[in-house]
């Protein structure tokens, strides 16, 4: 019960999406004597990172923070779903956190997205499950976890080796 209602919720989320995409983005007008004259492509505007909690990421003991990182949370099933898409730029500083909502084996993709991503799977323990590194932009390819995970952390592709992160280490996060 509880899983079909997040369906009709996400379903309803995605059909809204579109409806505002359709009167908002796409061009207007019967185009009726118009035959090409002053047509406008539609215009995806970047979305803006918002810094919406603080994360750490921890050496091999979990004393030392080795990297501290703006993170974006995406909470919601929308937020899950639209992640990182449309983004043609990205800090080093920064990074995006998923909240699952359940650990499990989780898959993420590149579909709309256009910066090189590391993945970083982590599970509830907060503890790196797997890194997915260079995730090649608007691939469609599946790239799963190699374990139960509850959070996927996205940070800029190749910073998992500049860092050195590995499977096994902690993060901790904090809401602002």
């Amino acid at each position: 019960m509880n899983r079909n209602r997040q369906r009709i919720i996400a379903i309803g989320l995605l059909i809204a999406f579109g409806l505002w995409i359709l009167f908002t983005v796409l061009p207007m007008g019967s185009g009726k004597g118009n035959k090409g004259k002053n047509k406008k492509l539609p215009t995806i505007v970047e979305p803006q990172f918002t810094k919406e909690a603080s994360l750490a990421i921890l050496d091999s003991n979990a004393v030392d923070t080795l990297k501290l990182l703006d993170i974006e949370l995406a909470e919601s099933i929308a937020e899950i779903q639209y992640g990182m898409m449309y983004r043609r730029s990205m800090a080093e500083n920064m990074g995006m956190l998923f909240l699952m909502g359940e650990e499990r084996r989780q898959s993420f993709y590149m579909k709309n997205t256009y910066v090189s991503l590391d993945i970083i799977y982590i599970n509830d323990q907060m503890e790196i499950v797997s890194i997915q590194k260079n995730a090649v932009p608007l691939d469609e390819t599946s790239l799963p976890s190699e374990g139960p995970a509850s959070m996927v952390l996205e940070i800029k592709g190749g910073l998992s080796d500049e860092w050195g992160l590995q499977k096994g280490q902690k993060i901790r996060w904090e809401r602002l």
